[in-house]
């Protein structure tokens, strides 16, 4: 007690009211002082790491949302494009994938995943008939141009039915009443338009005798508005195979199956008739085959929604 009082005696006075307990805490080690990480690069790794799984957690909901807003659209395409490069290639010029990007991002949007399942089906069934006896079509000058690459054209032509059926979809146009008409005629546009291809190829690969639609004469194969026997049934089937998955992801319904079969089978028939007498002939040079594929589809979905609401729509639940 005594060296204490000595001590606070000769302490200035501004220490004097210091307890002088806390001189006798214990110190920390040395070691552990040293060798304490600090705490600001700790944080910032914690900090890195949580942003980025908090950023692909948000990426994940944000392709999840339901109905699919506009960002949702184009990160899902981003992702697809991206994994299925390699298979686009084989099918799409660079101005092609870039043209099919725009129409998936337009069909997620409108319709769903569901609806871009679709048109990955069509796209996926449509390249490989194209390739089919490719060497032999090419020999015979029948091919399409660049091993079968289709360009924006082509991508335009084959969709622009089912785009502004998306259009009326997501911008609400007739109402709720009518969302499942655009369904519909979305449907049936690639319907009509897969049918149209695979007919077409299938025609030119194992066609034995080709026929003009509006005379029925023997024409060579690859003929502006010729039909074959054999690319008549694998376009029907190819129909019924697209409309069947339409209905399978919630689309349409099942009679409206036979609908869209019924209507791209006639929409097939009228481009045929197009190709024979006005394609190529003298002012008709404008009608190229991506307008007269704009003709077809259109004629296609514009006839499967007035066959559902003028003939079925007593029939359907």
């Amino acid at each position: 007690m005594a060296t204490a009082s000595i001590i606070t005696t000769t302490l200035p006075p501004s220490l004097r009211r210091t307890n002088l307990t806390s001189f006798h805490k214990p110190c920390k080690p040395l070691i552990r002082i040293l060798t304490k990480p600090s705490p600001i690069p700790t944080t910032r790794v914690q900090s890195s790491s949580g942003s980025n799984v908090v950023s692909l957690h948000s990426a994940i909901q944000l392709v999840q949302l339901s109905p699919p807003t506009w960002e949702s659209a184009v990160l899902s395409n981003l992702l697809i494009f991206l994994v299925g490069s390699p298979v686009l290639v084989t099918g799409l010029s660079v101005s092609g994938i870039v043209a099919a990007f725009l129409l998936g991002t337009l069909t997620w949007r409108g319709f769903g995943p569901s609806g871009f399942l679709l048109v990955a089906v069509y796209f996926v069934i449509g390249t490989a008939v194209t390739k089919v006896k490719m060497a032999q079509k090419e020999a015979q000058g029948v091919a399409e141009k660049g091993k079968g690459r289709r360009g924006p054209g082509s991508v335009i032509g084959s969709s622009a039915a089912g785009c502004v059926c998306a259009l009326l979809s997501i911008y609400g146009v007739g109402g709720k009443s009518f969302t499942r008409l655009w369904e519909l005629g979305f449907v049936a546009s690639f319907c009509t338009k897969l049918s149209d291809t695979v007919s077409s190829e299938i025609g030119k690969a194992y066609g034995k005798t080709t026929y003009l639609v509006t005379t029925f004469k023997v024409v060579p194969r690859g003929t502006e508005g010729a039909v074959s026997v054999e690319g008549t049934v694998a376009g029907v089937l190819a129909s019924i195979l697209l409309a069947s998955i339409g209905c399978l992801l919630g689309k349409i319904k099942v009679a409206e199956v036979v609908v869209c079969v019924l209507a791209s089978q006639i929409a097939n028939v009228g481009e045929s008739v197009i190709g024979a007498v006005l394609q190529d002939k003298e002012g008709f040079k404008w009608l190229t085959n991506d307008a007269v594929n704009v003709i077809n589809i259109s004629l296609g979905s514009i006839l499967a929604i007035l066959i559902q609401q003028f003939l079925l729509q007593y029939w359907l639940p």
